[in-house]
């Protein structure tokens, strides 16, 4: 089985930022250049999708990705509206699903998802499946931090999350700020 597969990249202040998507939208955001991202892509859609088949030209749904994640990095856009493709387990995609309600300038615990998810003892799994997120700022797992409000856990570094959290006005914590 095989997917077909369309990459671009861009520039972020943080770095290069990869957009790949296939014929169905969105399914892979990562802070990385082009062939690190496709190496580490390949290896979750031989899990999920397939062997990726790459395309030469862009996806309209990969374009319109760079383009609101420059606005969004420039400050004018707090939500995206580009198809998102999220393979994973169901827990995973449970997780995943309640990190997208979490507001613009907003945070919230594992321990909270956790909670929300039915399942107060699972921290760690919501933990993993935070990790194991995709869509890098497309499916908000910058927005989860630690119970005490520390930062931890963001693949691509803590330094991006917390940049991340400052360009949303969610940094430095502000407890009355929590979804």
């Amino acid at each position: 089985m095989s997917v077909k597969v369309s990459a671009v990249q861009g520039e972020s202040p943080l770095g290069p930022i990869a957009v790949l998507a296939t014929a169905e939208g969105v399914c892979w955001v990562d802070f990385d250049n082009l062939a690190a991202a496709k190496a580490a892509f390949a290896r979750y859609a031989a899990r999920w999708m397939g062997q990726p088949v790459w395309t030469e030209a862009p996806h309209p749904a990969a374009v319109a990705t760079l383009t609101q994640l420059r606005e969004y990095f420039d400050g004018k856009r707090q939500a995206f509206d580009v198809p998102l493709v999220l393979h994973g387990t169901a827990f995973q995609k449970r997780v995943w699903h309640e990190l997208m309600r979490i507001p613009y300038g907003h945070v919230v615990s594992y321990q909270e998802i956790a909670r929300r998810l039915g399942h107060p003892r699972a921290v760690r799994a919501v933990g993993q499946a935070v990790g194991r997120n995709p869509l890098a700022i497309l499916v908000p797992c910058h927005r989860v931090v630690g119970a005490d409000g520390s930062l931890v856990g963001y693949a691509s570094g803590l330094e991006r999350k917390r940049w991340l959290l400052v360009r949303e006005g969610a940094w430095p914590l502000d407890v009355s700020a929590r979804a």
